[in-house]
């Protein structure tokens, strides 16, 4: 892809889920269960970028119901949040190509947004943004981090980030890529957010729970991720992390499983689109 032969350019990682939310605009019947073609914007691809093998619509199918459904509901969490003036922080860590602050403007003028990614993908998005005039009427807060050797939780104060008021905190498309310490770590420092705040993050269940029709994608999905040298390392059953959030502090835990959010999103579609079950689903943690 043109946009993604500089070494700055958002990984591969980000770039594919840019481009399945793409897919579910362009291929899935409508009304869009997340209405985003801001990312493809942003990557401007090349005209056969649709042909590329994981981008095959029958592939893709299952993956893309998920990313989207994860999407909407941490933004209707947002939503919910906001309109009870229970937040006005919002905090996306390993930011990539989230398009939030693009997409839903008359909600992020009343918020303060703090995307944390490292330093070189966000000085690419802000060019991008910059070059297609998306970077207003509301711009978030950029905040640079090498997480190896910096704590993101430190420049986000720096930047401006509230520790006394709460806030809304996401991570998705993570924690299996961490191990179980270093998850455990996250959801102690998460417990110690300020009342009122809420963690949101996904996980990724063990490959044999998975529907039998996704599993060898999420296995390609493994084999892929070992050979780039970012294998998943770690995988959890529901009741796993729920008791690892419980165990760092947090009251109030709750799994929300693919099924909730097919009856949520999904239960009038004519297409028989959904998001597969025993995947990848969401958490949430509530101080």
């Amino acid at each position: 892809m043109t946009q993604r032969t500089s070494p700055d350019a958002p990984d591969s990682t980000a770039a594919r889920v840019a481009l399945w939310r793409a897919l579910h605009v362009e291929l899935d019947a409508a009304p869009p269960v997340l209405d985003d073609i801001v990312g493809l914007q942003l990557l401007a691809p090349p005209a056969n970028w649709r042909e590329r093998g994981d981008m095959h619509p029958e592939f893709t199918r299952p993956f893309r119901a998920s990313i989207a459904a994860r999407a909407r509901f941490i933004e209707d969490l947002m939503l919910e949040r906001f309109r009870a003036g229970a937040i006005h922080q919002y905090v996306i860590l390993g930011a990539g190509l989230d398009t939030f602050a693009q997409r839903r403007s008359e909600l992020a003028a009343g918020l303060q947004i703090y995307e944390i990614d490292r330093a070189e993908p966000q000085e690419w998005k802000r060019r991008r943004l910059d070059e297609l005039g998306m970077s207003r009427p509301v711009n978030p807060h950029f905040v640079p981090v090498d997480f190896e050797t910096e704590s993101w939780q430190e420049r986000l104060v720096q930047a401006g980030f509230d520790d006394s008021s709460p806030a809304v905190v996401v991570s998705t498309g993570v924690s299996m890529y961490l191990t179980r310490e270093a998850t455990f770590a996250t959801f102690e420092q998460m417990a110690r957010l300020a009342p009122g705040s809420v963690f949101a993050m996904t996980f990724l269940l063990p490959l044999d729970m998975a529907d039998p029709d996704v599993r060898p994608g999420l296995e390609m999905a493994a084999k892929g991720a070992q050979a780039s040298g970012t294998p998943f390392i770690s995988y959890y059953r529901p009741q796993e992390i729920i008791d690892l959030a419980h165990k760092a502090g947090f009251d109030k835990v709750q799994h929300i499983s693919a099924d909730t959010l097919t009856e949520r999103y999904f239960a009038d579609r004519k297409d028989g689109l959904r998001p597969p079950r025993n995947a990848e689903e969401l958490l949430l943690a509530w101080t």
